[in-house]
């Protein structure tokens, strides 16, 4: 079963996606900050990483630098409600970029892709 990883710093959407893959054959663990996340990563494997950029304590695009120099095999989707940072060239080592929304067949078709399940 694969593991996935989701790092928001707002609790609603944490248990949305950790429902949402769960139910879609997921093993789910979440996080609320960058820093709880890499500690997480590196106790735990995990296949895939879905990442806010607009975290409280950090910048979601500093803490992908982080996970792609620490953990480069590992693919990261930013998961972002601005599309502002799409252009941004830091965000292009992200293995995606979905836009948050209502619709989570987006995210479920990248995160499928990219565990190939």
């Amino acid at each position: 079963m694969n593991r996935i990883l989701i790092v928001d710093d707002e609790d609603h959407i944490r248990i949305l996606y950790k429902d949402y893959f769960t139910r879609e054959g997921f093993q789910v663990a979440t996080a609320a900050s960058g820093e709880e996340a890499l500690e997480m990563i590196k106790k735990q494997k995990f296949d895939l990483i879905v990442l806010d950029i607009e975290l409280d304590e950090a910048s979601g695009l500093d803490i992908l630098r982080r996970f792609k120099e620490e953990f480069p095999t590992i693919p990261v989707v930013l998961n972002s409600a601005y599309s502002v940072y799409k252009s941004d060239f830091h965000t292009w080592v992200a293995d995606g970029y979905i836009l948050k929304s209502s619709d989570m067949q987006p995210l479920k078709e990248k995160v499928r892709e990219l565990v190939k399940t």
